[in-house]
């Protein structure tokens, strides 16, 4: 069988990996520099040979990125080559600013036409104020029709540099003049990396961070001062919940809002030790006695460990919720011709306990190819915070409180996955916008619940079918295997009659989940992110457990084992 041209570049590089520890085993006296030189070079030379002789036309460039993403594939998922194309929105994770209009986008398929659909706005940037609104399918931009498009394709058409000029034409859903054309202005868009803040549970300051950008500290910083002014507030909660990290910078700045100046948050090694780096608080802390709890789960990595762990190493926030992902390495950019950019890991990184939380050892592989954990539970490491309570190595962050998180049923992905939550939401905001109240007092009534189920074409819902797949396996297993008589075919028979999927039924037992995805699409249209928070947190396990937590008397100190630091405390005194 003829092998394509993309796994002959792979291969071609595969060797050129490969081959600095061969010539190694092979010729003690070869250096690293002068193998990677001679492993370069056959690289170099195989290319040019299938340049020349190779039957068809070869595309260099998409052959070349082939083989860097195949080479650094095999490295670690962190460590990327972004050709130019890609690097505006891969510097705008790190900025939190780009040109633009200011709104999420989806991309899906409607009677097998695809679309592009405005998502999200976000609240107060040029898309909400010019009108766009969530489920409007956009179909013209500055005159030229979007059909077929795909969503990567219209944002780069919106993307541009502020205070330029473009016109965009969509379709509104539910509404007699459906044909709507908006002409503003790009700006440049920042991402608010906390969009909600405020007082919950009687007297909770609840701040939410979504990411770790060059605003993230002092977002932070400021709802923390405001909430300080408030005299409900008697306790902080932290959100990092689905926050995949960011910059490094930002975490060990957060982290000196809660602790005293110049304590040690952080610790880098990479290949030798002369790269070893120690990072501290370098700000005055805000407040560093109030209560504190930092809710985390297992989207929760990079940055939003090291805030974590830090916080939780330094006795100085308890940790409620499920393990974090587990990523204990650390990324830098270098420049590369041409406009690329290569994301580099180039070291680990300690907290202060001196512990290590990567969850995946990249330089060791299974049997079967998949990687090695770097501990177990057999295995890992016992460390120490600062009162003595023990903490463990790999495998992320432990939460000092534990949540069990809601499962996510087969007919809310459904649901999520054929957007009938975001249709009937469009729909129902369409027809009821004043009639909606503000976050902290909206829910899903009976009466929506009940005009949801109507929306529903059961017709058209398309569940997974796992039951009926696995159960036609079986039937056909029980056959091969001589197994299948009258008796047998009958109870597979009453088996599958008692499978059939019942949507009424399936709807109401799944009420809570699904309220929670319709309340959640509704917020969005008229009180945006910051709608969704608020909203979220009057039905919110991981906040329940905090509150419940607080008002425990003595809970907090003795889980944190305060106890400990008062001891010391008085030890350092007397001396």
């Amino acid at each position: 069988m003829k092998k394509t041209l993309k796994y002959i570049v792979w291969g071609c590089l595969a060797l050129c990996i490969a081959a600095p520890v061969a010539l190694a085993d092979d010729d003690k006296a070869v250096n690293d520099d002068a193998a990677v030189a001679r492993s370069l070079d056959i690289f170099n030379s195989l290319y040019k040979e299938l340049n020349t002789f190779y039957v068809d036309t070869i595309n260099a460039q998409k052959s070349i990125e082939n083989a860097i993403n195949a080479m650094l594939e095999d490295i670690d998922p962190y460590t990327e080559y972004i050709p130019a194309k890609e690097t505006d929105d891969f510097l705008t994770l790190s900025t939190g600013e780009y040109g633009g209009i200011g709104s999420y986008l989806m991309e899906r398929t409607e009677d097998g036409k695809k679309g592009v659909y405005i998502s999200g706005p976000y609240e107060n940037s040029p898309a909400a104020r010019a009108g766009l609104r969530t489920g409007d399918r956009i179909i013209m931009i500055d005159g030229d029709s979007t059909a077929g498009w795909a969503s990567d394709q219209v944002s780069k058409r919106l993307k541009g540099q502020a205070n330029t000029h473009l016109t965009v034409t969509v379709v509104r859903p539910y509404d007699e003049d459906s044909i709507k054309t908006f002409s503003f202005n790009r700006e440049t868009i920042s991402v608010n990396p906390v969009p909600y803040y405020g007082v919950t549970r009687g007297n909770i300051g609840y701040i939410d961070l979504t990411t770790f950008n060059e605003k993230s500290a002092q977002q932070v910083r400021d709802a923390l001062i405001e909430l300080k002014k408030d005299t409900r507030v008697e306790n902080i909660v932290l959100d990092l919940r689905g926050n995949g990290g960011g910059i490094v910078e930002a975490a060990i700045q957060i982290v000196g809002s809660f602790v005293p100046k110049g304590t040690q948050v952080l610790v880098m090694r990479g290949r030798d030790k002369s790269s070893e780096r120690t990072y501290k608080t370098t700000v005055e802390p805000i407040d560093t006695e109030i209560p504190l709890v930092v809710l985390i789960d297992g989207g929760s990595a990079s940055a939003s460990e090291i805030t974590a762990g830090a916080l939780q190493d330094l006795d100085r926030a308890v940790i409620v919720g499920t393990r974090s992902y587990g990523k204990g390495l650390v990324q830098a950019t270098r420049n590369l011709p041409y406009d690329g950019i290569l994301k580099v890991t180039i070291a680990k990184y300690y907290i202060p306990s001196g512990r290590l939380i990567q969850e995946v050892d990249y330089g060791n592989r299974n049997a079967d190819g998949t990687f090695k954990k770097t501990t177990t539970d057999s295995t890992a490491r016992v460390f120490h915070t600062a009162h003595g309570r023990e903490v463990l190595e790999g495998g992320g962050i432990m939460p000092d409180l534990k949540v069990e998180p809601r499962e996510l049923k087969r007919i809310v992905y459904n649901i999520m996955r054929d957007h009938w939550d975001f249709d009937f939401a469009t729909r129902y905001v369409a027809q009821h916008r004043d009639e909606i109240a503000n976050p902290a007092d909206f829910e899903v009534t009976d009466s929506i619940f009940n005009e949801f189920k109507a929306f529903i074409n059961a017709d058209k819902f398309e569940y997974d079918k796992v039951c009926e797949q696995q159960l036609a396996a079986l039937r056909k297993t029980a056959t091969t295997e001589g197994y299948m008589n009258d008796s047998t075919a009958a109870q597979f028979d009453r088996l599958e009659a008692l499978l059939k999927h019942d949507l009424d039924h399936d709807l109401d037992l799944h009420r809570r989940d699904i309220s929670y995805l319709l309340s959640q699409e509704i917020m969005d249209r008229l009180y945006y992110t910051r709608g969704q928070v608020e909203n979220s947190l009057k039905d919110d396990e991981y906040l329940d457990t905090a509150k419940q937590m607080f008002d425990k008397a003595g809970e907090y100190s003795r889980i944190l084992n305060l106890t400990a630091k008062k001891n010391k405390s008085k030890k350092s005194s007397k001396k």
